[in-house]
């Protein structure tokens, strides 16, 4: 068995406050469980300065430190191959891990951590180049992580874990770091505020001219759903994990990140998995489509949660997505191994009542989570179907690219696990800007005021929890 670098922690259930002693080190990533409001949160991933990166900027691809070039590779998911097969051989003495040590298992052991952009589908699929480009994040950035803090609010216990990538003196003086807060050298967090109240950059008539175009084109048969948003933009100044900290109040979901890029930071309050693979190949996705607002008043809120159960059209737009995700994951998975172990669960939230269902799969002799990943990418529930139609109809009405709106955050271990979000739910602070985005599918039978209140229903908690 491959012996992994493990120093025990003081069990925290507030994951910000390792976080706060390693982000000095630069490029911090936190992927959140949401523990303790959220209670199905088991796992918080926190890690700062990785050894190398790759990003990929309007189809470009650029990295720090790799150690392969690049002039030869144009697609980015044959580069992350690269650097993940690179970082497996000298990461891991062997291919295998004990994940049932005593301390617990363990997601995620050293590897990839970083985000996904929705432009990155234009590296698969040729688009056309109409919407604005007004934001400067790549559309990949993935950093090669050779350590990182595992909380496991489950066991409640906490634990920093390194590959062969990390030296014992580095691991040492991390564990120095993270036992002795005296030793925090951070700078002062600086109060988040909005300097300019958010605005959108749809009207309420451009959203009903978007809306009946839409109809227009499921009408004629060129799809039969399309997710169409709306983006919310503000100037703002301060700290962005004490933004973060505000909105996680406010929206405290499974699947939450706070990853600190060169501008700003992005800051991820997410309910949906995109795509995950355990050790093992089996493969899941957690499509999300059909939402009701919750309500104070508990008999109104039931019946939300009741009509959402019930909603022929929510159920309707759930199954074609649920179609699309079976037919992408196939792409990767064995032959008759994609089922749908659960159809229209509804999940409720500190502010939407949700349908989620559940694909999984068995990954294949022929492909690993990149490559499935690829297949998959951009996630169903977020494009419409059929995919690719959708997305060109998304890039003619939406003025402006959705950059890490719709996208996915997650990580890539070295002991074979992945696990991935859809970027809904997600703002994006860059320089001295903020935004945010909300959207849902729209279908023959959407009534525009409705789908247009949705939008807000989604993210009011988000944007009030700033501007307040």
């Amino acid at each position: 068995m491959a012996l992994l670098k493990r120093s025990k922690l003081n069990y925290q259930i507030s994951c910000t406050q390792y976080l706060q002693r390693v982000r000095h080190l630069g490029r911090s990533v936190l992927l959140d469980s949401g523990y303790p409001k959220c209670q199905r949160g088991r796992f918080d991933i926190i890690s700062a300065a990785p050894i190398a990166s790759l990003s990929c900027t309007k189809g470009s691809l650029s990295g720090d430190n790799l150690p392969f070039e690049l002039s030869q590779i144009s697609d980015p998911f044959v580069a992350l191959q690269q650097l993940q097969q690179y970082a497996i051989e000298k990461g891991l003495s062997d291919n295998s891990i004990d994940n049932n040590a005593d301390n617990g298992e363990v997601p995620f052991c050293g590897g990839l951590l970083g985000y996904f952009g929705y432009d990155l589908g234009r590296c698969i699929e040729v688009m056309p180049q109409i919407a604005c480009d007004d934001i400067a994040l790549p559309e990949m950035h993935l950093g090669l992580y050779p350590w990182a803090i595992i909380i496991d609010h489950q066991l409640q216990q906490a634990q920093l874990i390194g590959c062969d990538l990390v030296s014992d003196e580095d691991f040492a003086q991390l564990q120095t770091l993270l036992e002795n807060p005296a030793t925090d050298t951070r700078p002062s967090s600086e109060n988040f505020s909005l300097t300019e109240k958010f605005n959108s950059n749809v009207s309420a008539g451009y959203y009903t001219q978007a809306l009946e175009k839409i109809d227009e084109y499921i009408l004629s048969g060129d799809c039969y759903q399309v997710n169409f948003a709306q983006r919310f933009k503000a100037t703002c100044q301060g700290d962005p994990l004490d933004a973060y900290l505000k909105l996680r109040s406010a929206a405290p979901t499974h699947f939450s990140a706070f990853i600190e890029t060169e501008h700003g930071a992005i800051l991820s309050l997410s309910p949906e998995r995109f795509l995950s693979v355990d050790q093992s190949g089996t493969v899941m996705t957690q499509p999300i489509k059909g939402t009701q607002p919750r309500d104070i008043d508990p008999n109104i809120d039931q019946a939300n949660k009741h009509y959402l159960e019930n909603s022929e059209k929510d159920k309707s737009e759930n199954l074609m997505i649920v179609d699309l995700m079976r037919n992408d994951i196939s792409k990767s998975c064995a032959l008759h191994s994609v089922k749908v172990p659960a159809l229209f669960a509804v999940e409720s939230y500190k502010n939407v009542h949700h349908l989620v269902s559940t694909v999984s799969g068995k990954l294949d002799e022929h492909h690993d989570a990149i490559s499935l990943l690829r297949n998959c990418f951009p996630g169903g529930s977020i494009t419409g179907a059929p995919k690719i139609r959708a997305m060109q109809i998304i890039d003619e009405l939406e003025p402006h690219r959705r950059s890490i709106y719709c996208g996915s955050i997650g990580y890539l271990s070295l002991c074979g696990r992945m696990d991935t979000s859809i970027t809904i739910r997600t703002l994006l602070i860059e320089d001295d800007n903020i935004f945010c985005w909300a959207g849902g599918g729209i279908v023959a039978d959407s009534q525009i005021e409705a789908e247009y209140q949705e939008t807000f229903d989604k993210v009011n908690n988000l944007l009030d929890a700033l501007q307040n």
